[in-house]
């Protein structure tokens, strides 16, 4: 298990892209959508030559920057609870960066056709209200801005096709209701993630702790029940058809799309494109950032170290694309840490006000596939541990 760690406002030498270390190549492309029609964004696999694995219908891959508390307490991939609070549009709508964000992790999939039994839920955010969720995985909004609501995509590969699809996908419902939970900009919410009763798959509760409206969404696929893969927060208990070495919980904004309200909507780009706001640092700025604010563990105990990982490469994704790293539409996003006290927050974009520590900008993320996992040596992105954490 090979770690990076770096400390704040240091920049760190830029690594030499190796030939595995540009994912870009081996994502498939998306058409555009119709602003309020079905769209997938799916989980970013790692391709290579001895398991080829593709995307169905009209899903694509994309970038996923995340965050990942890291922690060896015994059950803390099995419960715990991220706080945070939602992002507000300003000059900019949030949706504008990209799809999605989302919390989630490696759980176990009881298809006996799934590569290495793993699938992998992702607790999707979208700035609308949903009206479905696909059994492709898919997700239809109706665009409302700064109201937020949720899907649970859970996605698995099949061995017999080779292909990325979704084993489950459920609404989060308010309550014991029908009707979608509608949470607003600038809400506080928990998602706790915790074992339910036997026969079960994991629970997800989330609750708006600003209005007191909760739901739960319960990881029963068709199989069976899906459930944690991992009992530890431990870098390196990574999911086995991924592309990162990281822990089995994270949390990602979904880049590399259009905006799902936006025209053209959904759609694949990298950058250099304008149409590419996800690669550009003003875009990010005009919104109140989402703010993390702690995971806390089943014992009362809260993450202390905290790492990050790109999944295309961070920087080396905008200089394959980008004549000159730094102009519009030509920057990687970053991971910074905010304010003090018990307003201290991570949050994802650029610089905010009350920015304490950006921990090298995109420099923070590793720039080629140094780590290993089921594919070999120099087959996934390296995890760097942030230093300091809260």
């Amino acid at each position: 298990m090979a770690l990076h760690r770096i400390r704040p406002l240091v920049a760190v030498a830029a690594l030499a892209l190796g030939s595995s270390g540009l994912a870009v190549a081996t994502v498939q492309s998306a058409t555009a959508a119709t602003p309020g029609a079905s769209q997938c964004v799916a989980r970013h696999v790692n391709n290579n030559t001895e398991y080829p694995i593709r995307y169905t219908g009209s899903c694509s891959g994309h970038d996923e920057p995340e965050i990942d508390p890291v922690s060896s307490l015994p059950g803390s991939a099995q419960d715990l609870t991220w706080t945070a609070v939602l992002p507000a549009d300003g000059t900019v709508p949030v949706t504008a960066v990209g799809p999605t964000f989302w919390f989630g992790g490696t759980v176990t999939d009881p298809n006996p056709q799934s590569l290495f039994h793993q699938g992998f839920l992702e607790v999707q955010f979208y700035e609308g209200i949903v009206k479905s969720c696909s059994t492709d995985g898919g997700f239809n909004v109706a665009p409302v801005a700064n109201k937020f609501s949720v899907c649970s995509p859970t996605w698995q590969v099949t061995t017999t096709s080779g292909s990325e699809n979704a084993a489950f996908n459920e609404e989060l419902f308010n309550g014991s209701s029908n009707n979608p939970l509608v949470m607003n900009a600038g809400d506080t919410i928990k998602l706790h993630f915790h074992l339910g009763a036997p026969g079960q798959g994991w629970n997800i509760d989330v609750l708006d702790v600003t209005t007191g409206q909760s739901g739960t969404i319960v990881l029963n696929s068709k199989y069976g029940p899906m459930l944690p893969a991992f009992s530890t927060q431990q870098i390196g208990n990574a999911l086995g058809w991924g592309i990162v070495n990281d822990t089995p919980d994270s949390f990602v904004w979904e880049i590399g799309h259009t905006g799902i309200n936006t025209s053209p909507s959904g759609q694949f780009c990298l950058p250099g494109q304008a149409i590419c706001d996800s690669y550009d640092t003003p875009h990010w700025l005009g919104f109140s950032p989402l703010r993390i604010l702690s995971v806390t563990f089943a014992d009362g105990s809260t993450a202390k170290e905290w790492a990050v990982v790109s999944d295309f490469g961070g920087k080396a994704e905008v200089n394959a694309h980008c004549t000159s790293y730094g102009g519009p539409f030509c920057t990687y996003p970053w991971f910074t840490l905010n304010g003090t006290g018990s307003n201290t927050a991570f949050a994802f974009g650029g610089d905010y006000p009350g920015t304490r520590f950006d921990y090298g900008q995109a420099d923070q993320f590793q720039q080629a596939a140094l780590c290993g996992g089921p594919f070999g040596p120099d087959s996934t992105y390296c995890d760097t541990v942030l230093s300091p954490t809260p």
